[in-house]
């Protein structure tokens, strides 16, 4: 724990332990603080995770997994807590019903935990927050390692600076590198991973509409 910070231990598993790795990495090149980049609550915001529990997560200790009605009930009322109307204050179980497209008795059991939520309830509630797909549902881990992918595009695009991150990951490690370092990997499933991050690294730099392209 660093300045109310918690910096990951060493013993966190699986994908989420690859992600920790590559965001601390990433960190360190652009010489920002790790208690910056792992700042609890807003991983807890960002993933709908309980903050107590990131935090175990990130130091590799088991924190239990609640069912899919309890993760519901604590993901909606983290939104209701922190996603807030422009003048700073929660938004009623009328405007989340009428946003959401159902009753406000329906609104209301779902709040109270009276109704289980169904998909659809789902996906009208995170639509209404706008918030992405499997905020309410992801187990605990997944949420997580989800959150810091999304925080790890975002130092890549702080990483490249005005340049192409693409070149800058080439310039660093060479294709050879990069191909090596892949090989090292123990599974299949965990040179998946590097495939799904260089492909979101792609997808970062991936010209518009509008990008002019040379002659």
């Amino acid at each position: 724990m660093t300045d109310g910070f918690s910096v990951p231990g060493p013993t966190a598993t699986g994908p989420l332990a690859a992600s920790v790795a590559r965001v601390t990495e990433l960190a360190d090149k652009l010489g920002m603080s790790h208690g910056e980049v792992f700042d609890v609550q807003k991983l807890s915001e960002a993933s709908g995770v309980p903050a107590d529990v990131v935090r175990a997560l990130l130091d590799g200790r088991p924190a239990g997994e609640p069912d899919l009605q309890a993760r519901f009930l604590q993901r909606f009322d983290l939104l209701r807590r922190t996603r807030l109307k422009p003048n700073g204050r929660r938004y009623t179980q009328q405007e989340i019903a009428d946003g959401a497209g159902m009753s406000r008795q329906q609104a209301g059991a779902l709040i109270n935990g009276d109704r289980r939520p169904t998909m659809e309830h789902c996906d009208a509630i995170q639509r209404f927050f706008k918030v992405h797909a499997g905020f309410l549902t992801a187990d605990d881990a997944d949420a997580l390692d989800s959150a810091l992918r999304r925080t790890e595009q975002r130092l890549l695009q702080g990483y490249a600076g005005d340049g192409d991150p693409l070149e800058r990951l080439l310039q660093d490690h060479g294709v050879r590198g990069i191909a090596w370092r892949a090989a090292q990997l123990p599974s299949d499933k965990h040179r998946d991973k590097v495939t799904e991050w260089l492909d979101m690294l792609l997808e970062s730099v991936k010209p518009g509409p509008d990008t002019p392209t040379e002659p």
